[in-house]
């Protein structure tokens, strides 16, 4: 058996993520403990993700899907406080705009929830075109009423229009913790199994499936454009730079 090829990002210094791929699958694992979102973190998320568009360019891939997931019992645990703030408009500049990259990102996505996804996690898990989560452990969580934090335009908008409005009242009002059944049953997540290796394999089979799709080339991320101007639109709209 082939050994995965693996791209590290950053390239130089601490490594956050890496790139592997399976054929036609592009796996992004997290391996930064909790996962909590810096400059640093976004940006090579932005980088793997150029990284990853620019092969299945060069290649001219009719099969491609984007799979990310961390490791452990955290997907990701939202921002890391202290050094997001630390940077002036870190979320108007660097969070959003990744999330929004991600969002109109033109090959098929899948999240692979193999732990917590709390606050900027949950955020991200939801910019994903699909998401499998773990069942026996984890939960998808908005915590930001209870830090007490705002909720910036274009993060509500992802939210809203990506949930029944009676799950984003419980999302943002009441933070509730969606357990994987709770999530499922909510429409937050496509598929749950048990385990982190039996989550994988089944987001790996979502991705799988819909990889075909990415022959439409170009208009693959054309439609998701269409489909979420809304979104798009507020999470760029005081954004200074493009990662």
């Amino acid at each position: 058996m082939v050994a995965a090829q693996k791209v590290v990002f950053p390239t130089e210094g601490k490594h956050l993520l890496e790139i592997t791929r399976e054929g036609p699958l592009f796996i992004m694992t997290m391996v930064d403990k909790e996962n909590r979102f810096t400059t640093e973190m976004c940006k090579a998320i932005c980088d793997a993700l150029d990284h990853v568009a620019e092969v299945v360019d060069k290649e001219e891939l009719t099969e491609a899907a984007l799979m990310t997931r961390g490791q452990d019992k955290f997907y990701s645990n939202g921002l890391d406080m202290e050094k997001a703030f630390s940077v002036p408009g870190f979320t108007d500049h660097t969070f959003m705009p990744m999330l929004n990259k991600l969002l109109l990102f033109g090959i098929p996505t899948i999240a692979c929830l193999n732990g917590h996804a709390f606050a900027g996690g949950c955020l991200m898990a939801m910019a994903h075109d699909y998401r499998v989560m773990r069942s026996d452990r984890g939960f998808m969580c908005m915590n930001e009423i209870d830090l007490p934090s705002p909720l910036p335009a274009g993060m509500s908008a992802l939210l809203r229009y990506k949930m029944h409005p009676h799950v984003y009242r419980s999302c943002v009002l009441e933070a509730k913790r969606f357990s994987a059944q709770e999530a499922l049953s909510s429409h937050l997540v496509d598929a749950i199994a048990e385990g982190v290796e039996g989550t994988v394999e089944l987001a790996k089979q979502v991705a799988l499936k819909i990889a075909p799709k990415a022959k439409a080339g170009v208009f693959y991320g054309m439609i998701k454009e269409e489909m979420y101007p809304e979104i798009s639109e507020r999470l760029m709209m005081n954004a200074q730079a493009k990662l």
